[in-house]
């Protein structure tokens, strides 16, 4: 159910997107992203290596997770690299890495609620789920623009696009190793720019993401605290030193995504909730922040932040510990 809540959200927002916007939209997410993290590694293990956990530990063991990708794409293949590059069992690196990845997204959850009360203060700041100006949907779900609801037989068609979509992802993780939501991302922008929906269809994909966003978003956050959020490994995270790091370490991630976003033309709030995801627990933190900051658009940017730039932390961090050796 998550995996057709995260494919449903991000086909019908892409294909909500206006054409002219939607390029550039991709293009400038990674200035932001790109800045945040860098900022965030630094001002992380200097708080770290700062409160005694040690430049190792603090890089290996808390910055790292909290931008890896998750649990299934961070968590894990961080724990095997580990263990494959210096020794140890990987049950238990997983276990030492894993609160940082839950306590996390907790914390980015935390912010993304802030920087939507932010948002309502401060309206000049957001685009209300729009990543920059110029950037509308309008002509999708607005009557007044001469467009009729969509029928259940075009609703039913835009899910079976959905899904094949997905289904391509998936296949395509399955044969070459690629990241399948990033894949079905790639697949949903190139059917958008070149065309290959019908306006019927592209109506149909907005008005499934408008139905998943409105009924189906917080039943799926429930079931996921409920069943699968390891609760034991939350609370093993609770002592002073490692929650300042990770509280510190989102707050720049967020806080650079904010400062940066004006000189790329982007609105802060919103480049901050994407850098957010870039420290959440996969597809469920990206659920749950952009839940938590009402922007439930941002998710094909959120999947970038999460799946590219965990990918790109996985890889990059696993070089230098390759080089570093574990910590002591």
């Amino acid at each position: 159910m998550l995996y057709l809540f995260i494919a449903a959200v991000i086909v019908g927002s892409i294909l909500g997107m206006d054409r002219r916007v939607l390029i550039a939209g991709f293009v400038k997410i990674f200035v932001p992203l790109i800045t945040g993290s860098l900022a965030a590694f630094a001002v992380g293990c200097g708080v770290g290596t700062a409160l005694g956990l040690g430049f190792r530990h603090t890089l290996f063991k808390v910055v790292a997770p909290i931008m890896a990708g998750g649990v299934g794409e961070g968590a894990i293949p961080l724990s095997i690299g580990y263990a494959q590059l210096g020794g140890g069992r990987q049950g238990d690196l997983f276990a030492e890495v894993l609160p940082a990845v839950m306590l996390g997204s907790l914390t980015a959850i935390l912010f993304a609620g802030m920087l939507n009360w932010a948002g309502k203060r401060w309206p000049s700041l957001t685009g209300e789920g729009r990543l920059q100006p110029g950037e509308a949907d309008v002509p999708l779900d607005a009557p007044a623009a001469g467009v009729d609801a969509p029928s259940p037989q075009t609703a039913g068609a835009a899910i079976v696009l959905v899904v094949t979509l997905y289904l391509l992802g998936a296949l395509a993780q399955r044969l070459w190793g690629w990241p399948g939501p990033v894949v079905m991302l790639a697949l949903a922008v190139l059917v958008k720019l070149g065309r290959l929906a019908t306006p019927d269809l592209e109506l149909g994909a907005h008005a499934n993401y408008r139905f998943f966003r409105a009924c189906v978003t917080y039943p799926l956050l429930f079931a996921i605290g409920v069943a699968k959020t390891p609760w034991e490994k939350l609370a093993a995270a609770f002592n002073a030193p490692t929650v300042i790091t990770i509280a510190a370490t989102v707050a720049t991630l967020v806080g650079a995504g904010f400062l940066v976003a004006r000189f790329v033309g982007m609105y802060p709030i919103e480049a901050a909730i994407v850098n957010a995801t870039h420290s959440g627990q996969g597809g469920t933190g990206d659920v749950a922040i952009l839940t938590a900051a009402d922007r439930m658009a941002l998710m094909p940017f959120a999947q970038i932040a999460t799946r590219i730039g965990g990918a790109i932390t996985v890889t990059l961090i696993l070089i230098v510990f390759a080089r570093l050796g574990a910590p002591a």
